[in-house]
């Protein structure tokens, strides 16, 4: 530097180099910044403070939209996880077990669709109908239905048992199975003594996908309206209102003797009727303002069977079939003709899939037996 230059504070210079200020969606200039943080640190000298700018009309630019599963794209280019002994599944089973209940719809169609293929199965001494039961609600549910295979001493078929899905991993050889609690202790099943059953993914060929999952989203959001309803509920503000009194006429003892017949309707009997006589009083002098009105408008109704009609429609289940009351006069339609196309289009595909258990064993492990209608069931 020479004689002549003049030096500028270093800090000078920091704050023409420094950037604009990022906000969540919005941008501030470096002035406003320093301002607005030269307010708020403490011990600031408020004598000193530059003068408020003049009011104007000041316009600010929000971000672009941004698309929910933009940011989740990059997951697509990665395979299962390998830890060294086993693949990790694509997707949180145990997510997907939390959400089992998150919908009224969503379990009661898994439970529907399980019973159903269950009161099929014709039992055999390999497999039971409660085994199987499990079998079908593990597929339906997490996409993935695992069989151990216990044999006898000298090797042949002896019985087999369900193993967990939501705690199965699958081994580097493809061919070995662990069984992974959450405390981290994992047991190694005998090689090629595990059947593995999976619903087909369009990305990896490792684990199973159910096919509902396009249809969580709606799961959860009714999830989110009940609870957000029932604390709305719990909280009181439903019964809730603003007591508005402008009227000049109405003196301070007024004011009292209305507040404590307000007080005293309280407890058993609150049901009750109040008079109050104001001379010379306005007609919007008393209003009373319910808050419910703001939470009233909200889409409760509207989200719930939305997201049913969603839900449903992932899973493929006529509604007369899940007991729900139609809202038109109409209805649904009759009954039996639904359960009839229900069997052929889901029912039939079903038991087809696990039809592969007896290919793998050797052995007719499971068997199923029409459905049928009884005589005089399905009557509209």
């Amino acid at each position: 530097m020479g004689l002549h230059a003049r030096a500028r504070p270093r800090t000078l210079r920091r704050q023409y180099r420094q950037q604009p200020i990022h906000h969540g969606d919005l941008f501030l200039s470096n002035k406003r910044h320093q301002r607005a943080r030269a307010r708020s640190a403490p011990g600031a000298d408020t004598a000193t403070a530059p003068a408020p700018d003049a009011a104007g009309i000041q316009a600010f630019s929000f971000g672009d939209p941004t698309p929910v599963l933009e940011h989740g794209d990059i997951l697509d280019c990665f395979e299962c996880w390998k830890n060294g002994e086993w693949y990790e599944p694509p997707i949180n089973l145990a997510g997907l077990a939390k959400s089992f209940n998150a919908g009224v719809h969503h379990s009661s169609a898994i439970h529907f669709k399980a019973n159903v293929l269950a009161s099929t199965l014709m039992p055999s001494k390999y497999l039971s109908r409660d085994a199987f039961k499990r079998l079908a609600l593990d597929f339906l549910t997490f996409g993935n239905c695992y069989l151990e295979d216990r044999p006898s001493r000298s090797g042949r078929p002896l019985t087999f048992a369900h193993a967990l899905a939501k705690y199965m991993r699958r081994g580097i050889d493809w061919d070995t199975y662990f069984f992974v609690t959450n405390h981290g202790t994992a047991h190694q099943f005998e090689k090629g003594r595990v059947f593995h059953l999976m619903e087909p993914d369009v990305n990896q060929e490792l684990y199973g996908v159910p096919q509902y999952l396009s249809a969580l989203q709606s799961a959860w959001l009714n999830e989110a309206a009940t609870l957000f309803r029932r604390k709305y509920y719990k909280n009181g503000s439903h019964a809730g209102f603003v007591f508005y009194m402008t009227d000049a006429a109405a003196n301070t003892q007024d004011v009292d003797n209305l507040r404590q017949a307000m007080r005293d309707s309280k407890g058993p009997g609150n049901f009750r009727n109040l008079f109050m006589y104001a001379p010379n009083g306005k007609k919007d002098g008393i209003q009373i303002l319910p808050v419910s009105d703001v939470a009233a408008k909200d889409e409760f109704f509207n989200i719930k069977s939305v997201t049913r009609d969603d839900q449903l429609a992932a899973h493929r289940v006529p509604p007369q079939l899940m007991g729900i009351l139609p809202n038109n006069a109409g209805g649904f339609g009759a009954v039996e003709p639904a359960a009839r196309v229900f069997a052929r289009n889901e029912l039939v595909p079903l038991q087809s899939q696990f039809m592969a258990i007896n290919e793998w064993a050797g052995v007719e492990v499971v068997r199923f037996a029409p459905y049928e209608l009884a005589a005089g069931e399905g009557a509209a």
